[in-house]
């Protein structure tokens, strides 16, 4: 049946559209920029790719082979795998977990906008911070800092760390042992280096050297300072050691132990026959600082952990969007079933909400296959070959050490390559929700 028309335009049926040419004007200047900034690189880079390092020679797929069997780039694809496999799926989650347990909350707005604000900070500037809060020194990172606060709480460090004897002494794994036995009526004179005469205790007296005494094996320890007087000799301004352990061994076994007062002497009162003297590690053991964070075997942890403090607050945002359009009705409805909280959450809430997840996931995917910010700032330069990514390793073959664009093309395509899918799936979802 044809439309009812007045008029001149008895002879047209609809109204005619506008032409699709009339977009093009508006669409050049984004055309010519995506050209530009996206076609071009890609297209030059592909082929590229199968050139020399100088770009005169074509080798064909020998980059590809080499990206292939160098030790490097096997690395940065492990540590990519990993990235891919712990990094997104962590953030998802806590982003799901803070979202669902910030709802209800008084305060919700503000905590997702705490935990959203690391995202307003550059990723250069936030490599800085997170190489600060994981620097191995106590005085400079958070971390350790913490640790050995908590450490020391239980477990204090020794009074003399770094201290030694001066000489006649051998070091073991129990401590440092004399050279010679001892016997009762003798006196055993301990001279210690190695420790600043700054940090004595308060209550250590001038030392001096005891009596021998009949029955009793008797000594002194104190830190020999030798200045102005002779090394090895108990001198007026050197003072005693006190509370350092000193063991009497006989056989491989401690037949006696006791500790020296605040002027450094000690007295064994009940050793029969000799012995040798030995001084514990305990009293020397330098003092806990904490685990090395950007060591080789924690450095790729410790960069994720730091990507997922950034990141989780853009999972919080587009999680709680998708919990806020989920109909309240399918959860009430499932409460007056009588399912409970964990039931609606597992049943309901996480079906409605999988495409707003998957999506998420997806996206974070994409971001973490080009990390490369974070792993450049805050591995240090001997451990970044353990941290490497693919995003380095084609920045550091193409304009590092290596200068060789050609290799450092052939892995950008494989980069876009594997990038490309999850980039599709997120194109082509979006296409069919919109639809």
């Amino acid at each position: 049946m044809r439309p009812r028309t007045f008029g001149h335009s008895a002879n047209v049926d609809v109204a005619p559209g506008r032409s699709p040419r009339q977009a093009i004007p508006f669409l050049l200047p984004a055309l010519v920029v995506l050209s530009a900034l996206v076609l071009y690189p890609l297209v030059f880079s592909l082929i590229r790719s199968f050139f020399d390092a100088g770009g005169d020679e074509f080798v064909g797929l020998r980059n590809y082979v080499d990206t292939f069997t160098d030790p490097r780039t096997l690395i940065a694809f492990r540590n990519n795998v990993i990235w891919v496999v712990v990094a997104p799926a962590a953030v998802t989650g806590l982003g799901l977990i803070f979202a669902v347990l910030t709802e209800r909350i008084r305060w919700a707005t503000a905590f997702r906008l705490v935990l959203f604000m690391p995202m307003a900070i550059s990723l250069f500037a936030s490599g800085i911070i997170f190489r600060l809060v994981y620097a191995e020194e106590p005085e400079q990172g958070v971390v350790n800092a913490a640790i050995v606060g908590v450490h020391d709480i239980f477990s204090p460090s020794s009074q003399y760390a770094g201290a030694r004897p001066r000489d006649g002494f051998t070091p073991t794994d129990a401590g440092f042992t004399a050279n010679a036995q001892a016997r009762p009526g003798d006196t055993v004179m301990l001279p210690l280096i190695g420790f600043n005469p700054q940090e004595m205790p308060a209550q250590a007296l001038p030392a001096s050297a005891p009596q021998a005494g009949v029955s009793e094996l008797r000594g002194v320890v104190w830190l020999d300072v030798s200045v102005g007087g002779k090394a090895g000799q108990v001198d007026p301004i050197e003072r005693g050691m006190p509370g350092v352990a000193v063991e009497a061994v006989r056989d491989g076994q401690v037949v006696a132990r006791t500790t020296t007062g605040d002027d450094g002497r000690f007295t064994f009162p009940d050793l029969s026959g000799e012995a040798t003297i030995r001084l514990p590690e305990s009293n020397f053991a330098l003092p806990f600082r904490g685990l090395t964070w950007l060591g080789p075997s924690l450095i790729t942890p410790v960069i994720i952990s730091s990507w997922i403090w950034i990141m989780t607050g853009f999972a919080i945002t587009f999680i709680a969007a998708g919990l806020s359009a989920i109909p309240r009705d399918a959860l009430e409805a499932a409460r007056v079933d009588g399912a409970t909280e964990w039931q609606v959450f597992k049943r309901v809430t996480i079906p409605l909400l999988s495409p707003v997840l998957l999506v998420v996931f997806v996206t974070l995917v994409i971001n973490v296959l080009k990390i490369f910010e974070l792993v450049f700032v805050i591995a240090p330069g001997s451990v970044q070959e353990e941290a490497n990514v693919l995003a380095l390793q084609m920045w550091q073959v193409s304009f590092g050490s290596g200068g060789d664009q050609g290799a450092g093309s052939a892995l950008a395509v494989i980069l876009f390559l594997l990038v490309a899918p999850a980039m599709l799936f997120n194109i082509r979802r979006f296409r069919r929700e919109r639809s």
